[in-house]
């Protein structure tokens, strides 16, 4: 496992910074009537405009600088000429690399007249973050921040997405240690200071089980249930964890 440097560390700040820039602009954006291309469009002119790489775009083939996923999309949803609808749930993750580092995080946003339902469960998703992240911790271990996202969220009756986890992350997108959203404390590797984290729950309205479409990226839930999903990137520490993307 990496433990980042003094010098690393600012070259993540920096790097976060250009996601949260990436993720306000979208957020701005998004309304009823505009195209997930439309948001992408706004998302890479903001991290090209600030020096950046959308890291996404070209990765295993992947065609755009972000996942836009609506409704039922977990995620890795493909931004397209697909029309944002009034009541809709919109998951937006972005990656971006900056100056050798990487930076990303994901926000799930409510559009015009949404209901109670999908507004909880877009709450559900930011606070099972933020009850992992207490454990993000120097000494404690992985299965700490996965356990605590499961409890959170099965306690308030929703799913916990298996098939995908949150990861490592420094000069690549994705590096060890893998951090799931479910699972046993106690267990898995053990944090230590300098480690840098994307925790992201995904959660679902339903049942936990997704599907990959024919397009081999796009993510569903298998019941049709509609999904939310929250990331940061996260720096482990001594003591509390420090956030980079907010």
């Amino acid at each position: 496992m990496i433990c980042r440097s003094d010098k690393e560390r600012e070259g993540m700040r920096a790097a976060s910074r250009v996601v949260k820039a990436a993720l306000d602009a979208a957020e701005r954006f998004v309304r009823a009537g505009v195209t997930t291309l439309e948001i992408d469009a706004v998302i890479e002119e903001t991290i090209r405009g600030m020096g950046a790489i959308p890291s996404s775009k070209g990765f295993c083939g992947y065609p755009n600088a972000s996942c836009i996923s609506v409704n039922d999309v977990v995620v890795h949803g493909i931004p397209s000429l697909q029309v944002v609808n009034d009541g809709d749930v919109v998951s937006v993750d972005v990656t971006a690399l900056f100056k050798g580092y990487q930076g990303d995080a994901a926000r799930t946003f409510a559009v015009g007249n949404v209901s109670a339902q999908n507004l909880a469960l877009i709450d559900a998703a930011k606070a099972a973050f933020f009850a992992g992240l207490e454990y993000a911790k120097a000494g404690n271990r992985v299965g700490d921040v996965s356990g605590a996202i499961q409890l959170y969220t099965e306690l308030k009756g929703y799913g916990v997405v298996r098939a995908l986890t949150g990861h490592g992350i420094g000069r690549q997108m994705h590096e060890p240690p893998e951090v799931p959203n479910f699972g046993r404390s106690g267990t898995g590797v053990t944090l230590k200071n300098g480690m840098c984290l994307a925790i992201e729950p995904m959660i679902t309205a339903g049942d936990w089980r997704v599907k990959v479409e024919r397009d081999k990226w796009t993510v569903r839930t298998a019941d049709g249930s509609n999904a939310a999903h929250y990331e940061n990137t996260v720096i482990v520490t001594d003591g509390e964890p420090e956030i980079l993307t907010l």
